[in-house]
């Protein structure tokens, strides 16, 4: 695709490779990298992540990478978090304690609830409920079937504070929470867009041509 070249951020946490093989099989340039440089210069931001909320922004400060997002932010560049990564985007979480997140997305992370039904995490394929509003005025699950399954592998999920943000919605035992965020031009996925066949590389396609 022209004039796309998407920086999937290595901060030490996540799904890398595989996310960039699912690029390549979109014919889409894709860079992993930690340099604040490459980032600015690429047109989309992926922020992947598996493992814990606290760790994850640890990374980013670590690695200065919390300012370079957030400059992407501001430059009016889409950005999209996967798993934990769309978690980092929310203002905090109750992983473990309490913790600060990029702030991007007003919300909180806090854990699945466990029942007797279900195990924790919750690993395998779900189904999205797609907001109808929202598909209207959003792209990046456009082209989807009706109640698409995705794979999600998580014990936290997102509580934004404003409805209006949410793309969709998963019910998984008790909980019935955010499965897609979008504000502006940044986006979440709960689920993993790599490991979800052929509806994930729509979600990944949709998401560079926004």
């Amino acid at each position: 695709m022209k004039n796309i070249s998407v920086s999937i951020i290595d901060y030490g946490l996540g799904n890398l490779f595989n996310i960039q093989r699912a690029f390549d099989a979109i014919g889409v340039n894709s860079i992993i990298s930690s340099n604040p440089k490459d980032i600015k210069e690429s047109s989309h931001l992926l922020l992947p992540g598996v493992g814990a909320f606290e760790e994850g922004m640890e990374n980013l400060k670590k690695q200065s990478l919390v300012e370079t997002i957030l400059e992407f932010s501001d430059s009016g560049k889409s950005i999209l978090g996967i798993c934990l990564g769309m978690q980092l985007l929310m203002s905090q979480s109750f992983e473990g304690g309490e913790h600060k997140g990029l702030d991007l997305i007003e919300g909180e992370v806090l854990p699945l609830e466990k029942t007797p039904e279900i195990k924790i995490p919750n690993i395998g394929w779900t189904a999205l409920m797609k907001n109808q509003e929202k598909e209207k005025s959003s792209s990046l699950l456009a082209n989807l079937p009706e109640d698409p399954y995705m794979y999600f592998l998580h014990s936290y999920q997102v509580q934004v504070n404003d409805s209006n943000h949410i793309l969709s919605k998963t019910i998984y035992g008790d909980n019935e929470f955010c499965s897609s965020v979008q504000k502006d031009n940044i986006y979440g996925c709960q689920y993993h867009p790599e490991l979800s066949a052929v509806n994930g590389l729509q979600i990944l396609r949709n998401f560079v041509n926004i």
